[in-house]
């Protein structure tokens, strides 16, 4: 804890020593940055929630409507279901996917349009049998 101003002394030279010794121990020398150029100041107007956008930069979190979100969700279960193993697992993936957007299609949207339809589970499962039959030997 820092010691109180002492009377007489002005407060800019009290904080001034407080920062000079500071530096003299070092408490400065190894702060996060030090050494590396600010980050650019834009031209664009102050924006009150820098820090919890910088905070879920880092964390590497990001938030999207929860349209959006299933639409990366559906991308990523077509990808999986055509690295799958097994046809069971491909009809387990799109038959969850499917839920998640047969539920979405008939709830008011929250944010984006959904802009997806439920998969033909027999079309995608066909197409992943024509590929595991050119990739087998």
């Amino acid at each position: 804890m820092t010691e109180r101003k002492p009377p007489g002394v002005s407060f800019e030279s009290f904080v001034d020593k407080q920062i000079r010794d500071a530096e003299a121990r070092g408490e400065f020398a190894h702060l996060p940055g030090a050494g590396k150029p600010s980050p650019a100041v834009t031209g664009t107007s102050y924006d009150e929630l820098w820090w919890i956008k910088q905070k879920m930069a880092r964390e590497g979190f990001a938030v999207l409507p929860p349209t959006l979100a299933l639409r990366k969700e559906a991308e990523d279960t077509l990808a999986a279901a055509a690295g799958a193993p097994s046809e069971r697992v491909v009809r387990r993936l799109l038959e969850e996917i499917n839920a998640k957007i047969r539920d979405m299609m008939f709830k008011p949207p929250p944010g984006p349009p959904l802009g997806l339809k439920p998969y033909d589970v027999e079309e995608i499962v066909r197409e992943w049998r024509e590929r595991r039959a050119e990739q087998a030997p």
